[in-house]
């Protein structure tokens, strides 16, 4: 619903709600309700399929495409539902109450309809504002927001997990392995080259999901065995093929900077990167900044390509390529790309204008790839 419309509403006197505060109302059994700017839907699916190796009934619902309203239903007393929840639909709701929660971090993002941080860093947290402590908030305590908010406001007890120090209680990564803290004792869990899942971004989804199936209840045992077969989310750093030693990456899923960031951080060939597309008023720097040697050209395309070029340029990149469309550009690293290099779709923006979602931009370089 269109912000805009939604304040004259609430302004009336109206009631506006979102599905997932429908779905809420109307399922039966737990929930678990996961947001954060990056990796929501990674964690999802991996909690979905921790959940369903330990339960009877499970359903994966809300912002990763499926309705929770519409499988509520179906719901029964022993059900698990397992929510990706965007900032949109927090905006929506009542009386939402997860059993167990998780905020995976918070950087810019949706700023053309949250207009703020503050705003935007209020949206994620309401995701919590019905818990009570005897329920579960899981927190990155490298995002400072989230830190500050787990130690001085949330309403629910707090799991930290980090990818950069040890815990006195947590979960957190030390070199390649991912151990679990109480009381200032550790336990190893797991090395991290166990999995399938590739980045740092994903050794923290991964210790998100272990600390919230660990909170619902699931044998530590189960939970490793279904994350060393998990495989990769479509659209998120997916490898796609090998084609004249070329190795092709789609990201599709990284619609804002801090995401693609996460994208260019797995590669370890030359790369190839391609960029652009609706402008959600994000700032690109940072992105820029990350691409510390790896990417040997910036290939750009849509609303976006001369505000990012010109960022780049500004940070003393200059092997930038503007394309018209995404066949020009899918065909212009083609010819680029030589053996032993990446060609990594991970655009920073948006797909609209250009797709009507991510999946379909992320489809179509697919397609092409495989086609070569």
């Amino acid at each position: 619903m269109d912000g805009a419309l939604a304040l004259r509403l609430r302004g009336a006197g109206v009631p506006v709600l979102s599905e997932i505060e429908l779905g809420f109302r109307s399922a039966k059994g737990q929930i678990i309700g996961i947001t954060g700017t990056n990796g929501k839907t990674t964690t999802t699916t991996l909690v979905g399929e921790i959940m369903r190796a330990a339960r009877p009934s499970v359903f994966v619902v809300g912002n990763i495409g499926f309705s929770y309203a519409g499988i509520a239903g179906e719901t029964k007393e022993d059900t698990v539902c397992v929510a990706e929840i965007s900032s949109f639909q927090l905006e929506g709701i009542e009386t939402f109450h997860p059993g167990v929660s998780a905020i995976l971090n918070i950087t810019p993002d949706h700023l053309n309809r949250h207009h703020t941080m503050e705003n935007y860093i209020a949206a994620k947290e309401r995701i919590t504002e019905n818990q009570t402590k005897e329920d579960f908030a899981v927190l990155n305590y490298e995002d400072a927001a989230l830190r500050a908010f787990g130690q001085e406001r949330c309403p629910a007890q707090v799991i930290w997990f980090s990818s950069a120090r040890a815990l006195a209680d947590g979960y957190y990564l030390q070199g390649e392995e991912i151990f679990h803290a109480q009381g200032g004792r550790a336990q190893r869990l797991m090395n991290i080259h166990e999995m399938r899942l590739v980045g740092l971004c994903n050794v923290e989804n991964v210790m998100a999901a272990i600390a919230m199936t660990s909170a619902m209840g699931v044998p530590m045992e189960t939970i490793l065995s279904v994350i060393r077969t998990f495989a990769p989310v479509e659209h998120r750093i997916e490898f796609v093929a090998t084609k004249r030693g070329v190795d092709y990456y789609n990201d599709s899923k990284g619609t804002n900077p801090d995401a693609a960031i996460q994208g260019i951080r797995a590669m370890s060939r030359p790369t190839i990167l391609i960029g652009g597309g609706y402008d959600k008023e994000s700032v690109f720097d940072e992105w820029i900044e990350a691409f510390d040697g790896k990417v040997r050209e910036l290939v750009l395309i849509g609303q976006t390509r001369e505000k990012i070029a010109a960022c780049a340029r500004a940070h003393g990149f200059t092997a930038i390529t503007l394309c018209d469309s995404f066949e020009e550009a899918l065909e212009h690293c083609t010819a680029a790309a030589r053996e032993g290099d990446a060609v990594l779709l991970s655009p920073a923006c948006a797909s609209w204008g250009m797709f009507p979602n991510y999946e379909v931009r992320g489809q179509v370089f697919k397609e092409y790839v495989k086609n070569l």
